[in-house]
């Protein structure tokens, strides 16, 4: 009874206040990033009350309850000729793989059965795990469950009946399925170079430092896995520059016959597969719920003013960490609406089968032959590092493109 309510708190936590929250902040954020790059108020309007004569708007906050009470309130409309159930089964595909693949992130460390009364623990129980489902060959199925979620978009273009429709669920299709071997691929570096399957033990390698000062996070063992999986992550998500399937301005998307609620769902659903992937890059190449010099094995300190000791205090500061690393792993996604433009639908396949497929092969095959080298990573870590070092040289010393200067001036 006890693991099923622990099991229960987390998902309330994790799931619905955190992540689902965090994909419904992120309709807002994007709202506001989209006002400020083209000079706009944004979302400024709904209001419950006023304050000194002025509506208090709460930062436009507030829309996101308005847009919800909108759609739920809305007619759902269901084309003459569709299938009706697959039409209505297919808004909830995206939303079940996005929380079963949450259900298998660790968002926090581990617990000993002893913080708890002795009566509440069932015999054998030794360790609770903050996160809902502990599984030691984890990343596989959060691979297997993940590549579900084309079906969501497949199922809603062919069940509309409708041919655009459909032309937007097989692009969709297409987009996934490519982006998906890539994703896989690059993720297998990362699972040599810590041994592990595992996600909580994947974490726990990245403790400790290197060079003694640098944190050991899989983002400085596997520099070139980390950007490749973040580009097919964002791929996967089909956010701009990757939206070939719903791109508003020339073509249409496979929910072009959804409304009211049913359209809110597939429009979460995209943010919210923006919060897993999210967690996922966290938990591989940031370290998880690791943060060096403040959160130890059994306490926590801030620059030695501040010390709280105990599982719990590292339990508590560790999922605040992990839930701070993945909103701005999350606010990082958003930056490309604005900042990159669409591809087009040849140049998509062509990165995906000719550029991060064959980067994530050689990726792998040196990533093997430096541990076949050096078991220890320690060459593994210099070489990363070089890499790194390379590209932020390469960054600083590139071309500059020259001040325009407009006509008349």
């Amino acid at each position: 009874m006890f693991l099923l309510i622990a099991t229960l708190l987390k998902f309330i936590f994790f799931g619905l206040v955190f992540a689902i929250g965090l994909a419904a902040v992120l309709t807002w954020m994007e709202r506001r990033q989209s006002a400020y790059s083209q000079d706009r108020l944004g979302p400024t309007r709904a209001h419950f009350f006023k304050i000194g004569g002025k509506p208090f708007t709460l930062f436009g906050l507030l829309h996101i309850a308005a847009d919800g009470a909108s759609m739920f309130f809305k007619e759902p409309v269901t084309p003459k000729n569709a299938d009706k159930l697959l039409f209505k089964i297919a808004p909830l595909i995206g939303w079940t793989t996005a929380l079963v693949t949450l259900a298998l992130i660790p968002f926090g460390p581990s617990l000993p059965s002893s913080v708890f009364p002795a009566s509440w623990i069932p015999e054998g129980v030794e360790t609770i795990y903050l996160q809902m489902a502990h599984v030691d060959s984890g990343i596989l199925i959060v691979l297997a469950i993940g590549s579900l979620g084309v079906y969501g978009a497949a199922i809603g273009g062919w069940a509309s009946n409708n041919r655009f429709a459909l032309l937007g669920g097989l692009r969709a299709t297409a987009q996934s399925v490519s982006y998906e071997v890539a994703l896989g691929l690059t993720l297998v570096g990362i699972l040599m170079a810590y041994g592990s399957t595992e996600l909580g033990s994947i974490v726990e390698s990245q403790n400790g430092l290197l060079f003694g000062f640098l944190p050991a996070w899989g983002l400085f063992i596997q520099p070139l896995g980390a950007v490749l999986f973040f580009i097919a992550a964002t791929a996967e998500t089909k956010r701009t520059p990757f939206d070939m399937p719903e791109g508003e301005s020339e073509i249409i998307g496979y929910f072009l016959e959804y409304s009211s609620m049913q359209f809110g769902l597939f429009m979460l659903g995209e943010f919210l597969e923006i919060v897993v992937l999210g967690a996922l890059f966290t938990t591989l190449f940031l370290g998880g719920w690791q943060f060096p010099h403040l959160i130890g094995t059994d306490s926590v300190s801030v620059f030695g003013l501040f010390t709280w000791n105990g599982p719990v205090a590292v339990a508590v500061s560790g999922t605040l960490v992990f839930c701070v690393k993945t909103f701005f792993v999350c606010s990082l996604q958003l930056q490309l609406r604005w900042t990159l433009p669409r591809f087009r639908y040849d140049q998509v396949m062509r990165l995906g089968w000719k550029t991060l497929l064959p980067l994530a092969l050689i990726n792998i095959f040196v990533t093997a032959g430096l541990i076949w080298w050096d078991p220890t990573l320690s060459i593994l870590s210099y070489v990363s590092i070089g890499i790194i070092l390379l590209f932020v040289l390469v960054v600083i010393a590139g071309p500059r493109r020259p001040p325009q200067v407009a006509h008349g001036h």
